[in-house]
């Protein structure tokens, strides 16, 4: 009698689900995705996303302008995530001007002014800095990739979710604590930073204070969001993955210009 196959462990189905539910890239075969702790697993799906722009960036350098290698590498970002967390930077922008509707603005399909402004500025600071990095523009990608999708967590953990039958409500109904939420991100950064240091060759680049400059962006724009919405919603998750994305990328390319500044000083 033919025995089947043992079902994947829940983590690994939470993975899958995480990759479906996070981009547009190909379902595993073999794997039934589970869509409950996913948020923990979104850093890893955004190693990847990262990696796939990284990889889309490099093709690029010094085979067309640098204007068309940022307008393709934005383009690509929206593209592999289906644009989930930009239209969400949209919704929250709408609804943090509308006051007291906040709510009924945010769930309003309709783009307002407001999201208008945050779609462009937001992808003014990321040409911005991709522009400003050049040739470590893959490893910026990379990282801010991670980064963005480490805020959600610091939002899930630190606030309320504001809509009682929201579509992203499950992230808090099996929320299991911030040090179980954030072990595969920690699992991930105890990888990733030493081969920033040993290997720099593979787009992570060996200088702390650049491989750290997300760091920041993803603790204070959830918590900043959190404080101005009163707690947080689907929305402003990818709201906050969208905006510490674009900080993350501005901070690296303003760091480097101090770095290099103040390298001929040093000298």
């Amino acid at each position: 009698m033919k025995r089947s196959p043992a079902p994947a462990p829940v983590w690994l189905r939470d993975l899958a689900g995480a990759w479906i539910f996070y981009s547009v890239l190909p379902a595993w075969p073999g794997i039934q995705p589970r869509f409950e702790r996913i948020a923990r697993f979104a850093p890893w799906v955004g190693l990847v996303l990262g990696g796939l722009q990284a990889l889309l960036w490099a093709l690029l350098q010094n085979r067309v302008p640098l204007l068309a290698q940022v307008a393709l590498v934005l383009a690509a970002a929206l593209l592999l995530t289906g644009g989930l967390h930009m239209d969400g930077a949209m919704d929250t922008a709408d609804g943090l001007a509308a006051g007291e509707r906040l709510l009924e603005a945010m769930e309003d399909s309709r783009v307002g002014a407001s999201g208008a402004q945050a779609l462009a500025l937001l992808l003014l600071l990321r040409a911005a800095g991709l522009a400003i990095l050049g040739p470590l523009a893959p490893a910026g990608l990379v990282w801010a990739a991670v980064w963005g999708r480490l805020a959600p967590l610091v939002a899930m953990a630190r606030f309320p979710y504001l809509r009682s039958e929201g579509s992203a409500g499950f992230h808090r109904r099996h929320w299991a604590g911030l040090v179980l939420e954030l072990l595969p991100t920690l699992v991930l950064l105890a990888l990733l930073l030493p081969l920033s240091w040993l290997w720099p060759w593979l787009w992570l680049w060996p200088w702390p204070p650049l491989v750290l400059a997300g760091l920041l962006p993803a603790l204070l724009v959830p918590l900043g969001l959190g404080r101005r919405l009163g707690g947080h919603s689907g929305d402003s998750y990818g709201a906050c993955v969208e905006w510490v994305e674009a900080l993350a990328l501005l901070l690296s390319a303003l760091l480097l210009v101090l770095l290099r500044s103040a390298g001929p000083a040093a000298g």
